[in-house]
């Protein structure tokens, strides 16, 4: 699923927007942008499992590996709510007020996700 919770999130929204060409290249960059930090959570949580992982293999949990993980968690989700919300930002700037309109209406129905 794409970052915004439909296969080809682009494609959706610039038919569903009725986005020109300009749009379409700007919101290309914001969605390439966000689908990298994605990217790098992702593999944040990989290293996240294999530290948990580790802090459990020994006689005694190791209670700092743990706790890092955990840490590390927090700030990789905390990242991924700071690039969603820098997205949002950037695509309410692109929008005119019509379009603005309609893609509330997409994720206030739920056929948008985030």
């Amino acid at each position: 699923m794409g970052a915004f919770g439909v296969r080809r999130p682009l494609r959706f929204l610039a038919h569903r927007l009725d986005l020109d060409e300009a749009q379409v290249g700007k919101l290309a960059t914001i969605l390439g942008d966000l689908k990298t930090e994605r990217a790098q959570v992702s593999v944040d949580q990989r290293r996240r499992i294999a530290a948990i992982a580790e802090a459990m293999e020994g006689a005694v949990l190791d209670e700092a590996k743990l706790g890092a993980a955990g840490d590390e968690q927090v700030k990789s989700a905390e990242r991924l709510r700071d690039a969603v919300s820098k997205a949002l930002r950037l695509i309410h700037g692109i929008l005119d007020e019509e379009q603005r309109q309609r893609l509330a209406y997409l994720l206030r129905t739920g056929v948008l996700s985030m």
